[in-house]
């Protein structure tokens, strides 16, 4: 299994939308808590929420796009942009150190 980090900004004005799609989200995560990393929101400098980053374990990027289009709010279409790359965790708390 591997880890691919995603990466979603925010649509302008979609923090009603955001806000109106939470209990679905947070009742999705929580099903899929086994596939998850870590998850939370961005934040900017006032503290509002810009976006969203998953680090999810899939096998691939195709599957790993897939588990996010289960997400109440890829569907409330509140993402504008979403990157998804291979994620390596090589050093830090999250892993008890480093991987050298």
């Amino acid at each position: 299994m591997k880890a691919f980090a995603i990466y979603c900004t925010d649509k302008p004005g979609t923090e009603q939308k955001r806000l109106d799609t939470r209990d679905a989200h947070f009742a999705h995560i929580e099903k899929t808590l086994d596939n998850l990393f870590v998850a939370g929101p961005f934040k900017n400098a006032q503290g509002d929420t810009v976006g969203s980053l998953l680090i999810v374990k899939a096998e691939t990027a195709e599957a790993a796009r897939t588990q996010l289009e289960a997400d109440p709010y890829f569907h409330a279409g509140i993402w504008a942009d979403i990157r998804i790359n291979e994620f390596t965790a090589a050093a830090g708390d999250w892993i008890g150190g480093k991987i050298w």
